[in-house]
């Protein structure tokens, strides 16, 4: 049944779904013709908005930008290759190829959701140069996954609430991880979707006549590695001496961040520990600089695209807009439907504000003194928060492109699959939320 409804699903989506540089110029003209319609805002107060905020992620763009190039040069170096080589032997035919990927997305992406981006593409990129599967589901597979950070070591909404003065400490003080992340209705939510989404990518393989595949050779990269060194210069470049000098001590400076001073892991501490494994592990710059050369083309979507979503967001925050429509879905709320709503408005929200932290800033405001009214538990509230946030993000292209970019895809080519994973992760999420 799935295979049926993923056809027309897909099919939608490849002939209606812009490139996702169009869909954020629509989201910006609608999020601004929305501030002005229903917050009354003036066109030049919205065009303040817009133009302060344009810049505010510049930031969170150079990181998400590094996610993309230290993966791609790690998952490049000889040893993970290897590795990968190996890992993708492990299946045997298309439908195995499809579970593997997204079993392996859903644990990386459960661990860090940059890790789990970047591993899920490449993995699949190793499926395809050895398994006839098609390339499409492939790495929606791999995106798929990518539904469970949130529920995750490194969910941005559990993290807040859990650190010593956070913005909203004084209305619910410091809640522990052990009330959200590994709290047992989230660690249900979690085994459900690890259970649930590979099952649907499975389901949703289409029959040959149906499929897109990709010619293995082009997903190949040349592995000689010799070299001819004619320049002093050239000696410096093929230095595993020069490499290691620098690589090591990056590697000893997070096993004291882990080890000595017990430091987590996060955004900076992920790309810190991609570089410098790709430095050693590449054993010469050289090498390392050839990776690097190949991770850059995937990332012009980033650099240009990440400005315009800030400026949504700033729109979106300063108007009241987002307040707004959260206020306009919980009003609808009893103490049991409270979560369910929640979830709903998080994840229309995440559409314009894609951010976690950012998201969790705008809605607290907005939830937590319901939550309150209603008698509700904040720990399941917040959890819905951060759960509508990832689950949404199956349709919003922003957190594909580091995907699209190692995979070479377009967004129309993977988001008819992720629109039938969207509804489907949508009931199994809020069912868990509202009686689990």
């Amino acid at each position: 049944m799935l295979k049926v409804i993923s056809r027309p699903a897909v099919k939608l989506v490849e002939r209606y779904l812009p490139d996702p540089y169009i869909f954020v110029l629509l989201l910006t003209v609608i999020a601004a013709a929305a501030a002005i319609a229903v917050e009354r805002q003036t066109p030049l107060a919205v065009l303040r908005f817009w133009g302060d905020g344009f810049w505010n992620l510049l930031t969170f763009s150079m990181q998400m930008l590094l996610v993309l190039v230290t993966g791609y040069m790690l998952a490049s170096s000889p040893p993970v290759k290897r590795l990968l080589r190996r890992l993708a032997g492990l299946a045997h035919n298309p439908g195995a190829a499809i579970v593997l990927v997204t079993l392996v997305s859903l644990a990386a992406s459960w661990v860090n959701w940059g890790f789990g981006l970047v591993v899920g593409a490449l993995f699949a990129k190793e499926l395809a140069k050895q398994i006839r599967v098609d390339y499409r589901l492939l790495v929606a597979s791999a995106y798929s996954g990518f539904i469970v950070w949130h529920g995750g070591l490194a969910g941005s909404v559990p993290l807040t609430i859990a650190t010593e003065g956070h913005f909203s400490v004084e209305q619910i003080g410091v809640i522990g991880t052990s009330e959200t992340i590994f709290s047992l209705f989230n660690l249900l939510i979690v085994l459900a979707l690890f259970v649930a989404v590979p099952l649907f990518n499975r389901l949703m393989l289409p029959d040959e006549k149906d499929s897109v595949y990709i010619d293995p050779s082009l997903l190949e990269e040349d592995d000689d590695t010799r070299v001819r060194i004619n320049r002093p210069a050239e000696r410096l470049e093929n230095s595993m001496t020069l490499a290691w000098l620098v690589g090591i001590p990056g590697l000893l400076f997070l096993v004291d961040h882990f080890v000595l001073q017990g430091g987590g892991l996060n955004l900076n501490v992920v790309n810190f520990l991609f570089l410098f494994l790709a430095i050693v592990l590449h054993r010469t710059p050289r090498s390392l600089l050839e990776s690097l050369h190949e991770a850059i083309k995937g990332g012009a979507g980033i650099v240009i695209q990440f400005p315009f979503y800030a400026g949504i967001m700033a729109i979106m925050v300063q108007s009241g807009l987002a307040e707004t429509l959260s206020q306009a879905l919980i009003s609808l709320a009893t103490e049991t439907t409270l979560p369910f709503w929640t979830f709903i408005s998080a994840g229309i929200v995440n559409v314009f504000v894609p951010s976690g932290g950012g998201q969790w800033a705008v809605q607290a405001p907005v939830m937590l003194p319901a939550a309150e009214a209603l008698g509700v538990d904040v720990p399941r509230v917040a959890m819905a928060v951060a759960w509508g946030d990832a689950w949404t993000n199956l349709l919003q292209p922003f957190w594909a492109l580091p995907v699209l970019g190692i995979a070479g895809l377009k967004a129309k080519d993977i988001m008819g699959f992720c629109l039938v994973q969207l509804l489907l992760t949508g009931i199994i999420i809020a069912a868990g939320l509202t009686w689990l």
